[in-house]
């Protein structure tokens, strides 16, 4: 079995943490170039950053630093908050940016009241050749677990 990248895009990288550890995997923080600051994430303002890129399906917002080397990497898990039913659009500048290529790719996510099916067959059609596996949203406790059977 090849190595394993933990990407992830969160406010504290927690539940990623707690997955790399079990894993023994390498971790990435999916950053954005510009950090969002709290007015940026008011989802109730229709001007706020955060709703402007969820409006538009095509922005990809530029990340800080250097995409990961992914050819030491067999399979890659994605984390990130469900925004709007989906993932944040810097996750789709990762998914589309890195190359996922025939790697195996786990998604999983939080979320106050939405479920993950979405954000799973968004990221899937932006890259196909990848191996998309089920994703979990992740609310609480069990995360180190449901890694390593999903890693199996």
């Amino acid at each position: 079995m090849g190595k394993t990248l933990v990407a992830y895009f969160s406010a504290s990288g927690s539940t990623a943490r707690e997955i790399a550890e079990a894993l023994d995997a390498d971790l990435y923080e999916i950053a954005p170039a510009e950090r969002y600051t709290a007015a940026d994430l008011d989802w109730t303002d229709k001007g706020s950053r955060s709703s402007k890129e969820m409006a538009d399906g095509a922005c990809r917002p530029a990340l800080a630093g250097e995409l990961p080397g992914m050819e030491a990497y067999d399979t890659v898990f994605v984390g990130f908050p469900i925004w709007w039913y989906v993932e944040p659009r810097a996750v789709d500048t990762f998914v589309e940016g890195a190359d996922l290529a025939d790697k195996t790719v786990i998604p999983f996510a939080t979320s106050g009241g939405s479920g993950i099916a979405w954000a799973e067959r968004r990221l899937a059609s932006l890259v196909p050749d990848a191996t998309w596996m089920p994703g979990r949203l992740l609310n609480g406790s069990g995360a180190a677990a449901w890694a390593r059977e999903a890693r199996a």
